[in-house]
């Protein structure tokens, strides 16, 4: 199965804090969304993966942010299930491609859609999706570019989501407002079953 299709939202998180790391992924689970992207953007992070990964089995536990090849290693070795990366550099794309993990490297042009599909990438992360064009952008690329289908990410919101979904090139979309920094899990919970609501088309 293809990382877009398992849930129509992929929590975009971030943790600061590790002991928050596995009550927020039990709610999310409870919420019926599997899927979770834990950003690489705080020292919490790969520690946060570990435990996420030791602690709640049904969760599916992925890196984001991976800016680098150190950090596609540390990834991988923190027990990441899958890769994302904001935007693709050829020294990232090979290290992420190396660990055997499912990537979905970041795109925002035309240029870069095409550059990963020459590569055999299908399925992309558009990001930052509104300040990159958003709805319009993917509509007008749909047309030239048939096979891709994306993950938008970037400035999505509940309310805009379902308009993201009903496109025909779009998969899933990011988003953070699943788990607001001061939620508790059972708004977490209730925030996962919002989201698993929203279908495409």
């Amino acid at each position: 199965m293809s990382l877009l299709d398992v849930s129509p939202v992929v929590p975009v998180v971030v943790v600061d804090d590790v002991a928050r790391a596995v009550p927020l992924a039990e709610a999310l689970v409870r919420g019926g969304v599997r899927i979770i992207e834990v950003t690489l953007r705080t020292d919490a992070a790969l520690e946060s993966i570990r435990r996420i990964v030791d602690e709640v089995p049904d969760a599916v536990v992925g890196a984001g942010t991976v800016t680098t090849p150190a950090l596609a290693a540390a990834a991988l070795a923190a027990g990441a299930k899958f890769l994302v990366t904001p935007g693709t550099t050829d020294s990232v794309l090979a290290a992420a491609a190396d660990t055997g993990l499912p990537v979905l490297p970041g795109a925002a042009t035309v240029s870069e859609a095409m550059r990963l599909a020459e590569l055999g990438y299908s399925d992309l992360k558009f990001f930052p999706a509104e300040a990159a064009g958003g709805i319009p952008f993917l509509k007008s690329i749909a047309g030239p570019l048939p096979t891709l289908r994306f993950c938008p990410t970037g400035g999505i919101t509940a309310t805009t989501a379902p308009t993201y979904l009903s496109l025909p090139n779009v998969g899933c979309v990011g988003g953070s407002w699943l788990t607001p920094t001061t939620a508790d899990p059972s708004t977490i919970e209730r925030l996962a079953r919002e989201a698993t609501a929203l279908r495409s088309g």
